[in-house]
Order: C-alpha cells, then sequence, then structure tokens
C-alpha cells in the first residue's frame, strides 16, 4: 500500500491554512466533478481529490494523518505503525462522509465508512454525544493487574487564530481500574477538552490499549507466556519459576512434555469475575556445543539413542 500525499492532490503546501485547504477543494470539485467536466478521468480524479478534503479538512483527521507522515519514509511501503493514534483526542462527532468507496489507505487510517446511518465512522469522528471526546490510550499490562492512578499525556488537534491545524498537550490524572481489558472504555465525566462557547463539557472516552510487553500476550481476559525448558526438563519433568504480570510463580513442567504443550495456571490471568487463566506454552532450549566437554556429552546422548529418528513421521 503505498502512502497517499493528500497534500500535492489539493496542490497546496502542508502549511496551509484550513480556509486555503477549503478554497482549494472548491476548485478542484468544480474542475473535475462528473456531471460538468470534460475531463476523461473526471471521475477518479473527483475521487480523490474528495478523499483529501475529508482528511484534511477535518482538523482532527490532518493533525492525525500529519503525524503518520512526518514519521513515514518515501519510497518504502506503508502500513500504519502499530498505537499510531493512541493519545489523540478526537470529539465524538461524524461530519458526514462522501458516498464512494475509500481507499486502503484512508481506511487503514480512519477505519471504513460509508454514506448514511449505517455506515462506521472513521477513529477521528466515532458516534458519540456531539459534546463527548473520546482518546485511545495505551496502559502497562501490570496496572491492569493491580490498577493504578496514572497521569496521561493526551495531544488535542485545533485550529490557531492564524488557521494552523496545532497540537496541543494536556495532561489528566485518570484511576485506572484493576481488571481493566484492551478495548474497555473509560469515562471521565466532564473532561472532555475545550469545546468553545458557555455549555457544559462532555465527558471524555478512554479507549484502553496494552502496551506490547515482551514476555506476554493478551487474548481477553486470558494470558499467554512462551516459557523456555531445557531437554531434560521436558523429558523427566521439572519445577521452574514462571514470571506473571503480578509476580513470580512456581509451575510443575510434566514429565514427557513437548514442544508447544500448553500448562494452565487457573485464575492469574487478568482480574475479572471470573478472573482469566495465564495460558504457559512451553518452547524447547538447547544448550550450546560450543566447547570439547559439551560436545562429548552430545555425543554421549546421540550414542545412547542411536536408534532414534526425529523424522520418522515425515515418510511418505
Amino acid at each position: 500500500m503505498d502512502f497517499k500525499d493528500y497534500y500535492a492532490t489539493l496542490g497546496v503546501e502542508r502549511s496551509a491554512t484550513q480556509d486555503e485547504v477549503k478554497r482549494a477543494y472548491r476548485k478542484l470539485a468544480r474542475k473535475y466533478h462528473p456531471d460538468v467536466s470534460k475531463e476523461p478521468d473526471a471521475e477518479a480524479r473527483f475521487k480523490e481529490v474528495a478523499e483529501a478534503y475529508e482528511a484534511l479538512g477535518d482538523a482532527e483527521r490532518r493533525a492525525a494523518y500529519d503525524d503518520v507522515g512526518r514519521r513515514h519514509a518515501d519510497g518504502q511501503g506503508f502500513q500504519p505503525p502499530p498505537g499510531w493514534d493512541s493519545g489523540f483526542e478526537f470529539s465524538g462527532r461524524d461530519d458526514g462522509a462522501q458516498a464512494f468507496d475509500h481507499s486502503d489507505f484512508f481506511e487503514a487510517l480512519f477505519g471504513r465508512r460509508s454514506a448514511g446511518a449505517g455506515g462506521r465512522a472513521p477513529r477521528g469522528a466515532r458516534r458519540q454525544p456531539a459534546a463527548d471526546h473520546h482518546a485511545k490510550v495505551r496502559i502497562d499490562l501490570r496496572d491492569a493487574y493491580r490498577g493504578a492512578q496514572r497521569t496521561l499525556a493526551l495531544r488535542v488537534p485545533q485550529v490557531d487564530a492564524n488557521g494552523q491545524v496545532t497540537l496541543q498537550l494536556r495532561q489528566l490524572e485518570v484511576n485506572i481500574p484493576k481488571g481493566v481489558r484492551a478495548g474497555q472504555h473509560l469515562r471521565l465525566a466532564g473532561q472532555a477538552g475545550s469545546q468553545g462557547g458557555d455549555g457544559p463539557a462532555g465527558d471524555l472516552y478512554l479507549e484502553i490499549e496494552f502496551e506490547p510487553h515482551p514476555l506476554f500476550r493478551v487474548d481477553g481476559r486470558d494470558v499467554y507466556l512462551d516459557l523456555p525448558v531445557a531437554p531434560w526438563e521436558a523429558a523427566l519433568g521439572a519445577s521452574v519459576h514462571v514470571p506473571t504480570p503480578d509476580g513470580e510463580v512456581e509451575l510443575n513442567v510434566p514429565a514427557g512434555s513437548k514442544p508447544g504443550r500448553r500448562l494452565r495456571l487457573k485464575g492469574l490471568g487478568l482480574p475479572s469475575t471470573p478472573p482469566g487463566d495465564l495460558y504457559v506454552v512451553l518452547t524447547l532450549v538447547l544448550p550450546p556445543a560450543d566447547a570439547a566437554p559439551a560436545q562429548e556429552a552430545w555425543r554421549t546422548l546421540a550414542r545412547h539413542f542411536a536408534d532414534f529418528n526425529p523424522r520418522s513421521a515425515l515418510k511418505p
């Protein structure tokens, strides 16, 4: 998938004001509108222009697009970086969708959307009450196990007095409840960003994501850990210490265990009612044969199991 330069599509500089973006769109929309244009590729060009304006004409989407663009290397295939949309505070409005299919690039950033009430709004325009805001935030897995009080920073897209889109940073003290899950929304009453006017502030909805962890994977309430074991531990059985997001526990590895075997630690997943489970997946790790004594030990093992053929199942 190629990165789309929406500024080039509209023929404006990246420093263009929102009014300049709007004027460029209107000019090109009149030029390529299929009902009046004589251009041979009018319909395709009109769709490109309309999509570019959907991305840049909305200050919130433009801020998100600019943030991704700053991290994109030209000439490379594009995929949105993991968690690229975390930390943006968006209003909950939906300003309506154009009645055409958007490009894969647009949908990768903002979600699939279609005209009418049945369409799914983009990430920057979830269907919330008009005064409410939402943001996607990442938390540490350990905080979901224990609960925590954390200071979270949110970036709020705004249009300044010169018509430029800027990102304002604000910080919030957030109580992370024990047992919160990925995809769950936390409601902060009356904490939506600046609305303008004299009306009451809306609510802020925080959608929870977990920071990638070097050891653990989360699936709903269950947590998975790949546990390295030595050949003799798998063959003879062993009692080993296993890390969990909430501390270390002892685990009995049954004799005769094979790589890929799953051992269940009941109730050690995410706290809930009932709690999730922690699944330990065994992986086999071989000691190195990098010295003469170690090499001789492997030769002794090979002689002892001379009749063992690990590829016997591959015979046709």
